[in-house]
């Protein structure tokens, strides 16, 4: 490398670091995950926790009948229903994450935007 390239790595280093120092650290995962529910589409977000705690307690009530069952057939008749509920909460709070990373890189453009204009 010449000079004048290391003299450019040096002023993209030290450009780098005053941005990554102006960004600041990352929220913590209880401010992200408050974060959902403040939100311009909050009211989306409340339906499917609620949906979710739902099929969460019909999910647990079935698996707890499933584990009292005392016959092969209502065994099945309880497990199966546990195991779709109990996976479709799963999916419907999964569904919630992209929408955090949304949020957090949204924060972390328009921090960008501001610094850069200042």
């Amino acid at each position: 490398m010449t000079d004048t390239d290391d003299r450019i790595d040096a002023a993209l280093r030290a450009e780098e670091e005053r941005l990554l120092a102006q960004i600041g650290e990352e929220p913590g995962f209880f401010s992200q995950a408050v974060g959902l529910f403040r939100a311009r589409n909050a009211w989306v977000n409340w339906t499917m926790m609620i949906a979710q705690t739902a099929l969460f307690i019909a999910g647990a009530y079935a698996a707890w009948r499933f584990f009292e069952a005392g016959t092969t057939l209502d065994a099945l008749r309880w497990g199966l229903p546990s195991a779709v509920l109990l996976l479709m909460s799963l999916i419907i709070k999964l569904s919630l994450w992209p929408i955090a990373q949304i949020n957090l890189l949204r924060e972390d453009i328009v921090r960008l935007f501001v610094s850069s204009k200042s």
